[in-house]
């Protein structure tokens, strides 16, 4: 195929492209973008002739992308993180504080902290929108895959306003129903003789603390799972004794801190946002709200 360089190529071949690779098919990608198939189509094979490369062939299962088309994802993803990025930005412009800020956080900050901080965020700007993305991947703030993150880790990016929220404790909790069952152990030895709810794959900062906390590992778990929602319900369901976050326990009077202060497991967190984004005035209020309500959570 002869790569066409008399023109330059526009995003909405990209987009369709993208939208093929994640559906597997013309019309699963028409439907997700909202647009017509025959225009997916007259995309695909325009930005084909125009890079000079065969990016999706033809099978039962429908299309499959070619090496091509899977070396170009990465790039073509940042392109779209790009492209609704600057989407953000501009609808922010103007008076007073309106636009989408796109926020990242895991799912336990997510679900279980965050909720009530953004009502009072936008009761107080009705205007603004937010998106609020959860997972344990970091998103990248540098390719505006989000405006606003929540981690569990300091960035090192230059380019990344950051702001220490502060620590959050974690503790052994269970449920008042397994210890009316089981009794409450006075040790961490007395542990070996509980049901514990732990990971699957070990986590780096699990890993750098099994030192202190041998019994801690991955063949003494009743009951495993990386999810982290997972793991606080199975708490809560009285199924044994997990880990979990000391503010967020004390919530629920069923929950009991067993051996308070007795693991060294705790998880520093931080607020971050790009540079660029420092005098968006929706961004800002977003990030204030933000640190102030992560701030009140954790002296809760």
């Amino acid at each position: 195929m002869t790569k066409d360089n008399t023109t330059e190529i526009g995003w909405e071949l990209y987009r369709s492209y993208l939208g093929v690779l994640e559906e597997g098919s013309l019309s699963g990608a028409a439907r997700a973008m909202g647009i017509a198939q025959p225009t997916v189509g007259r995309h695909v094979d325009a930005l084909e002739k125009a890079l000079g490369v065969t990016l999706f062939t033809r099978s039962q299962m429908g299309l499959l992308p070619t090496e091509a088309a899977l070396a170009l994802k990465p790039f073509a993803q940042t392109m779209h993180s790009a492209a609704a990025a600057l989407r953000r930005v501009a609808e922010s412009q103007g008076s007073g504080i309106q636009g989408t800020v796109r926020v990242t956080a895991s799912e336990v900050i997510g679900q279980e902290v965050l909720p009530p901080i953004l009502a009072q965020l936008q009761d107080t700007h009705p205007g603004l929108t937010v998106e609020l993305v959860l997972t344990s991947r970091v998103q990248d703030l540098l390719q505006r895959e989000a405006d606003i993150a929540v981690r569990m880790t300091q960035p090192r990016q230059e380019q990344l306003i950051a702001r220490r929220v502060g620590v959050m404790p974690l503790g052994l909790h269970a449920h008042k129903r397994y210890l009316d069952k089981h009794g409450t152990p006075a040790s961490l030895a007395d542990l070996a003789q509980h049901a514990l709810i732990g990971f699957d794959e070990e986590a780096p900062f699990v890993r750098a603390a099994r030192k202190a906390f041998p019994i801690w590992s991955r063949e003494n778990f009743a009951v495993r799972t990386d999810n982290d929602m997972a793991q606080m319900a199975l708490i809560r369901a009285g199924c044994g004794i997990g880990v979990c976050q000391v503010n967020l326990a004390a919530r629920d009077p069923n929950l009991v801190n067993i051996l308070p202060g007795s693991i060294p497991l705790s998880l520093e967190t931080w607020l971050t946002m790009h540079e660029d984004l420092r005098n968006n005035p929706s961004c800002k209020v977003t990030f204030d709200a933000l640190l102030k309500g992560l701030q009140d959570y954790m002296l809760a």
